[in-house]
């Protein structure tokens, strides 16, 4: 059952796998045939990167959150011969354009927004 989202993207599950919208759906599909085609391989979601970790006090009480960014897709395009990070992105948030930043500035990862 759909379920209307903070920014008006429909959240929907298929095959028991969920996707916080259809464009994000759409792209998965795409990307699974182009894996068939054996254009790209390694195809995964939700890949977490830690861009900050946690950061305790001398007892290990959390005194800060990790700040973590999570991408669509994280696949290896055989034609390009790299790794791509990639995001279904319907609205650039603020903390979405940080996150982008410190992906590229720490991890030297552009990500690909589609």
């Amino acid at each position: 059952m759909p379920n209307e989202a903070k920014y008006g993207n429909t959240k929907i599950i298929v095959n028991g796998e969920r996707f916080d919208s259809k464009k994000e759906y759409r792209r998965f599909c795409e990307l699974q045939l182009l894996a068939r085609a054996k254009k790209i391989s390694n195809l995964s979601r939700q890949v977490k990167y830690t861009l900050i970790p946690a950061q305790k006090n001398e007892k290990g009480k959390v005194l800060e959150r990790e700040c973590s960014y999570i991408a669509d897709f994280v696949y290896y395009d055989l034609e390009q011969n790299k790794y791509i990070v990639e995001d279904s992105k319907g609205v650039r948030t603020k903390d979405y354009i940080i996150k982008r930043k410190l992906m590229l500035y720490i991890n030297s990862i552009r990500i690909v927004e589609v």
